[in-house]
């Protein structure tokens, strides 16, 4: 038969990007930029705002000192050349001060061509970091007039009108000021996060995901083995993991290939083996005319062990695997199933004996030989058990009992023996890893639980210590209440 080519591990998808683009860091440096960016574009508003409130304060404080030189002038009078100097050294065209409801008029240009656009500093306006971008976009060749609380002189406000041309100036040149600003702001934090997050999280990732590629690649690989770090994070906590992870892959797939090749050697074992059964089959088949009635009392039970070994035989011969066949389920007396198992496991009035406590009514919804095969393998456990044991001599008893509730049969076994040891217990029903005995497989309980399974029931301990060991059979009722004697 031709052989099926193994499947190749699949490749990462090329990407049309170089590879530093593609990755996480250079992923997180312009995540990082970007965030900065964002945070400076948001801070711009405000920051123009209070800009553009100090430089319209300013202007305002100009004008105040204006007033004062206006003031104290001889008579109060100021020449037309004074008053020209001081609204520029100002930067405004008109000055107008509001002293107990009279609004006085200090120093005035000549009369404005277009009204201008009002600015109260007086109380706060929560929309005003609009008013630098209208600035921005529409001012340059308009006028604003500006109210304020004087400073420097008593009154109610001071007033000024002011050309927005400067101020637009002024704002552009700040624009650019914070958005220089800005760029190196972000490209420094970026590149002082890039750098914290390469050392603290990139590289550790790369690691672990260098390591996972050549586990994948070559799982025995020494090299593969991701060396756990100290670190209490999710780092560490995934480096330990994938420590682990990788440990029970290896012994996994350890025991993946013992189990295979002990699979192939039973399958050349049991072809050999099958044609040995037959040839007893027929020898004891030949027996079966002697006469002897010793020989005629030992052979039905002969008979039947060659008959069970047999069609296990075929059994792994015509699945080719280790799966057990589906059971085929019929009505089995349950107290006699015990007993026939009770001789294949050696059991025997004089040393570990079985006491039935079960009714010959009773019955059960099983495949026969595979229940006998459960039985005999919890039984032979629990002889050994108690041979294994040197202060019993190899005397002890084994209780079985059955029960039903609601549509399940429980089938009991309990032992008088020591026990089973802490170390057997953490992996039962596992194959090869469950055996409390020198030599032993702990194949039984994992092929018992295994059948019991196949049955959509289960084997399950109930119970072990000095005072002896149970086990539980449990089994879909169907529809089988009772057997005939």
């Amino acid at each position: 038969m031709a052989e099926t080519p193994a499947p190749q591990a699949s490749k990462p998808p090329q990407e049309g990007r170089a590879p530093w683009l593609a990755g996480l860091s250079a992923r997180l440096l312009l995540l990082t930029i970007l965030i900065v960016v964002l945070a400076n574009v948001l801070i711009l508003p405000p920051t123009l705002a209070a800009f553009e409130e100090q430089w319209l304060y300013d202007r305002l404080r100009a004008a105040e000192l204006a007033i004062l030189v206006e003031q104290t002038a001889p008579g109060g009078v100021v020449t037309d050349r004074v008053r020209n100097k001081l609204l520029a050294n100002a930067e405004v065209v008109s000055v107008a001060l509001q002293v107990d409801g009279e609004r006085r008029l200090i120093l005035q240009a000549p009369r404005l061509q277009r009204t201008p656009y009002l600015v109260d500093l007086r109380r706060a306006n929560p929309m005003s970091w609009i008013e630098p971008f209208e600035t921005l976009t529409n001012g340059g060749d308009r006028m604003v007039r500006v109210m304020a609380k004087p400073r420097f002189s008593a009154g109610d406000f001071v007033e000024i009108v002011a050309p927005d041309g400067p101020l637009k100036r002024e704002l552009l040149t700040q624009l650019g000021r914070l958005m220089a600003i800005a760029a190196f702001t972000s490209v420094m934090a970026g590149a002082v996060v890039y750098l914290s997050l390469t050392l603290f999280l990139v590289r550790p990732m790369q690691k672990i995901t260098r390591a996972m590629e050549r586990f994948r690649a070559d799982p025995e690989d020494p090299g593969a083995a991701v060396t756990p770090s100290r670190r209490r994070d999710e780092i560490g906590r995934a480096e330990r993991e994938l420590d682990r992870m990788q440990v029970d892959l290896r012994a996994a797939l350890a025991s993946r290939a013992r189990l295979a090749a002990l699979g192939e050697a039973v399958a050349k074992i049991n072809h050999d083996l099958r044609n040995m059964l037959t040839s007893a089959q027929m020898a004891s088949e030949r027996l079966a005319g002697s006469g002897d009635p010793k020989v005629a009392q030992a052979l039905p039970r002969l008979a039947r062990a060659l008959d069970r070994a047999i069609t296990l035989a075929s059994n792994v011969l015509s699945v080719g695997n280790s799966a057990e066949p589906a059971p085929v389920k019929a009505r089995t007396p349950l107290r006699a199933a015990l007993e026939t198992a009770a001789e294949d496991a050696r059991l025997t009035p004089d040393g570990v004996r079985l006491q039935n406590n079960i009714d010959a009514k009773v019955g059960v919804q099983a495949d026969a030989d595979q229940l006998h095969r459960i039985l005999v393998n919890l039984l032979r456990n629990a002889r050994q058990a108690i041979d294994d044991e040197p202060a019993r001599k190899g005397v002890g008893v084994v209780t079985a009992s059955a029960a039903r509730d609601e549509d399940i049969d429980t089938i009991r076994l309990t032992d008088d023996g020591p026990g089973l040891p802490e170390r057997a217990r953490a992996n039962l029903f596992q194959p090869f890893a469950a055996s409390a005995r020198r030599g032993g497989t702990g194949l039984g309980l994992a092929i018992a639980r295994e059948l019991a399974q196949g049955h959509g029931g289960d084997v399950i301990l109930v119970s072990t210590g000095p005072e002896g060991t149970t086990f539980e059979l449990k089994l879909p009722a169907g529809k089988v209440e009772n057997i005939d004697p």
